[in-house]
This record gives structure tokens, sequence and C-alpha cells, in this order.
């Protein structure tokens, strides 16, 4: 089995490449081993000393480290990633779901056309490009020309993440909705 690695624009994420689907649909982002009881996969990573987060997508895993170097980190990573898929264990748990739809969206009734814009242009636009740098962002509101987003994987927590929403998605959604006036992280 051959791994690729990218690098990320998050400094403290490596992007994992296993040639092969790791979730079918969805997402799964874990910030604490806690939250690995969801999947075997994260639990080995979590394992790893120094790993902090794991976020598991269609075809990659991103994985952000607490401390240490990435030269230290990466083969740890590189073999529990082999070692899991291997033996044939599950991404997922057995009863465990992928974050396919975030709960808790917020939109007013007659906002519902401009909502169902931006939910496209995020899925056919935005996502594959954030997809590319490891990681997922996903629509959680929209209210008073203000967009909501929950930004997941290696675009948590990553320094440029204010440029790409203020300069990149932002302007890109107001190109084609003039009523939007701001992007907001969740």
């Amino acid at each position: 089995m051959f791994i690729q690695t990218e690098a990320t624009p998050n400094p403290a994420t490596l992007k994992f490449l296993p040639g092969r689907i790791v979730m079918g649909a969805g997402t799964l982002d874990m910030r604490e081993p806690a939250e690995a009881e969801r999947s075997p996969l994260a639990q080995r990573l979590f394992g790893v000393s120094g790993v902090s987060g794991v976020f598991l997508g269609s075809d990659f895993i991103t994985v952000t480290k607490s401390d240490g170097e990435w030269p230290h980190l990466k083969p740890a990573i590189l073999g529990a990633i082999m070692e899991h898929f291997m033996s044939g264990a599950p991404v997922l748990s057995e009863g465990s779901a992928a974050d396919v739809i975030e709960e808790g969206e917020f939109f007013a009734e007659e906002d519902a056309q401009t909502v169902e814009t931006i939910k496209d242009l995020l899925e056919t636009r935005i996502r594959p490009a954030v997809a590319g740098d490891g990681g997922d962002i996903t629509f959680r509101g929209y209210r008073d020309g203000t967009v909501y987003l929950v930004m997941k994987g290696a675009c948590s927590g990553c320094p440029s993440s204010t440029a790409t929403l203020k300069h990149g998605i932002q302007n890109l959604l107001h190109h084609f909705l003039p009523e939007v006036r701001g992007v907001e992280a969740v």
C-alpha cells in the first residue's frame, strides 16, 4: 500500500492520501481522542503521540499535530494508516455515521432561495477546493447578509483561513449574490 502525503496551508496539519475511499459519504472531524470512538482508524491515529486532530474526507485523512515535528510524526502516522487498512477494520464503528448534514442551520424562510444558491456554490465551487487543501466547509446559517460557515479539518485553525473566508469565499458569494455582505466562521 502506497500512501501519499501533501502539505496543507495549515502548518500543523498534513494530508494523507491512502489511494482508496476513506469515507463513502460525508466527513468526520474529531478534535480530541474521546470523539474517536466513532472510528477505529481515528483511534489508531490518536494513539500516536502528538496527534491532536483527525479529519476523515472522501479519499483523504488530515492529521493535526499538537507538538513534535512532521519528520518524526509522519512515519508513525503512515504506519497507523497502513495497519488500519491492511487489517480490514472498518473506518467507522458499527452504528456510527458520518457528519453529512450540520445540525442547527438557521435562516429566515424568505431567504430560502438565497440559501439554496449559497449551498449550491459551496458544494460545486468551494468545497472541492477546500478538500484539496485537506479540509471541509459547511453551511451553518444566513442572517442579515452574513453567511455563517463551519470550517473543518486542515481549515480549522489554519492561519490562512481568515483570508480564505474574507477574500475567497466572501468575494465569490458576493459575485453571485450581491446581497451577501459578509462571511463568518462559526
